[in-house]
């Protein structure tokens, strides 16, 4: 069993303020995710911005176009500073995703992500991670670091 981590970084032209209201409403999420992955939010009556304890539930197709239900928690929120979600049901054995907003003091924030995962399946879903998983994952974080720049009509830094 491997322990993978994809990690990204990108500056927005935003207040930290404004990077949180956005970022911290799970709605928005379905903004920044590519449409051929179907991502729809399943949970009823959601409120607009993440809280310790919340559970989200969203159904993606992430292969095949086959329906997949992801159930994420929300296990820590420090409001404008960062909040961590964890897989509970879904594709992964595990899945730990750190949100971190840096604010760099002249108008600018750092988002910063950090996915460790754990690939179910042991040893095959290993072997897969090379040349169909971290790619996918790849394109899903290229493609919003695309539409957060759109958005928010920001530079880019990567890390």
């Amino acid at each position: 069993m491997a322990v993978h981590t994809l990690h990204t970084k990108q500056i927005i032209r935003a207040t930290r303020q404004e990077a949180w209201d956005f970022f911290s409403n799970p709605r928005n999420l379905a903004k920044i995710t590519p449409p051929e992955l179907g991502f729809e939010i399943i949970t009823p009556d959601l409120v607009p911005q993440v809280r310790e304890g919340m559970m989200i539930a969203y159904r993606v197709r992430p292969l095949l176009g086959l329906p997949m239900t992801w159930l994420s928690e929300i296990t820590l929120v420090e409001p404008g500073v960062r909040f961590i979600d964890e897989q509970r049901v879904g594709p992964y054995a595990v899945w730990h995703h750190e949100h971190e907003f840096h604010d760099l003091g002249d108008g600018r924030i750092e988002m910063e992500d950090k996915a460790t995962y754990v690939l179910p399946f042991a040893p095959l879903g290993d072997l897969a991670h090379a040349w169909l998983v971290r790619p996918q994952l790849e394109r899903i974080f290229a493609y919003r670091e695309k539409a957060v720049r759109q958005l928010f009509d920001c530079s880019l830094s990567k890390g």
